[in-house]
């Protein structure tokens, strides 16, 4: 039979697809804490968004007029947290959405995974100190600490960082404790059948500051059961490290044939962490890439015409296109410090310094000194702003950054 009326073949075609994705929106900080209301959107490139509200019990389903695009993403938002931006596949999964952060120089880490494996744990090395599981809370006045440990698939598995401290180094890891676990217990429940490894678990770790979305990570496709994630560097800058490493149950030091199996040996552990941990991904400086530089272009043209909000969903590609691009890391700093988004402006700007290279390297690395150093300055936090206005002048002589330094030194 033909179909003559345009409409009606439409309608026609939607009913033909009556398919949906269905996720779970959970609360990042508390333990099974549904968010209800949350805005779900997916988005794909030619296609008018689709929406729909999650519900008392956290779920939303989103029906689908046809397949879903291989450029799908979904968005998910509520007031009072920050926005959640993933790239599917995500039908089926749980997503957790974390509370906007109050503090200048915090971060969250957020993971999230599939039905399998039933359990992946966060680690976070820094010092002496291993935030884990078994230790949920650091000895630096909470400044780190364990937000929810998820044992039966999903997550989220949440840690916080309140605080960075100075001059602290900090590696963020996940490892497949389920994996390691029916290596040393295969009778145990959900060890029967092949253990999903972590690359196809659909694992994927959320850095947040302030209140935005930072970083995201997806694990490489082969390797084992420990994914070193990234490091924090001293100077504060997030390095990429998204490597999967074979390990053993002696490597971690598995108690062989203990029947309760909810400990693993945390300096073992912490150890090979940090020994795994030092390979450096971050990007070789090179020539910038022109589309990187086209699209900063827009957003520095975006950014003199007010729309400060668009200049920086600019730098965020011009960043994705060339994760080296230091000037739009330094564009994208100015532009969150104009929305008062003070945690980001320092992210962004700390990325400019450890990315900035050639003959303007040391005016992009004297600027985003600068602007670290005011807001620490308008934080009261004195013996910081100095310390960064002091780095400021080195890489660039200055009157601005000598008459700063003489200001907060007055301060102190």
């Amino acid at each position: 039979m033909s179909c003559k009326h345009l409409l009606l073949c439409a309608l026609l075609s939607i009913g033909a697809y009556a398919q949906s994705i269905s996720i779970d929106v959970l609360d990042a900080t508390i333990k099974d804490k549904r968010v209800s209301g949350a805005s779900v959107i997916l988005q794909q490139t030619g296609e008018a968004s689709l929406q729909a509200k999650t519900g008392a019990n956290g779920k939303a389903t989103i029906a689908l007029p046809k397949p879903i695009k291989a450029d799908a993403t979904l968005i998910v938002k509520k007031e009072g947290y920050s926005d959640l931006v993933v790239k599917c596949p995500c039908d089926g999964l749980t997503y957790a959405l974390s509370p906007v952060m109050q503090s200048l120089d915090g971060l969250r880490v957020v993971l999230s995974w599939g039905a399998q494996p039933l359990d992946l744990d966060s680690h976070l090395v820094f010092g002496s100190q291993h935030v884990y599981f078994d230790d949920p809370a650091s000895a630096y006045g909470g400044n780190a600490y364990l937000d929810v440990d998820d044992r039966n698939s999903f997550g989220p598995e949440t840690i916080t960082i309140q605080k960075l401290e100075p001059n602290q180094a900090y590696i963020y890891a996940v490892h497949n404790f389920s994996r390691s676990y029916c290596d040393v217990k295969p009778s145990n429940r959900g060890c029967d059948s092949a253990i999903t490894s972590i690359a196809s678990s659909g694992a994927k770790v959320f850095v947040y500051s302030g209140r935005s979305l930072v970083k995201t990570y997806v694990p490489p496709q082969e390797g084992g059961a420990l994914w070193t994630v990234f490091r924090i560097d001293q100077n504060g800058q997030i390095v990429d490290l998204n490597a999967l490493h074979e390990i053993t149950p002696n490597d971690i030091q598995f108690p062989d044939g203990d029947d309760n199996l909810n400990l693993i040996a945390p300096r073992k552990m912490s150890g090979l962490i940090k020994t795994l941990a030092q390979t450096d991904n971050r990007a070789a400086a090179s020539a910038i890439d022109p589309r990187a530089e086209a699209i900063n272009k827009k957003g520095e043209k975006a950014y003199h015409s007010g729309d400060i909000e668009g200049s920086i969903r600019y730098y965020q590609n011009a960043v994705e296109i060339d994760p080296a691009f230091a000037q739009a890391y330094s564009n994208m700093g100015l532009s969150y410090l104009k929305l008062d988004r003070f945690s980001e402006s320092i992210w962004a700007n700390r990325n400019a310094i450890a990315l900035a290279s050639g003959e303007e390297a040391n005016v992009i690395r004297a600027s985003s000194y600068y602007n670290i150093a005011r807001l620490y300055e308008k934080y009261a936090d004195f013996s910081q702003a100095l310390r960064y206005y002091e780095l400021a002048k080195a890489q660039n002589a200055n009157p601005t950054y000598d008459k700063a330094i003489a200001r907060v030194k007055a301060k102190r």
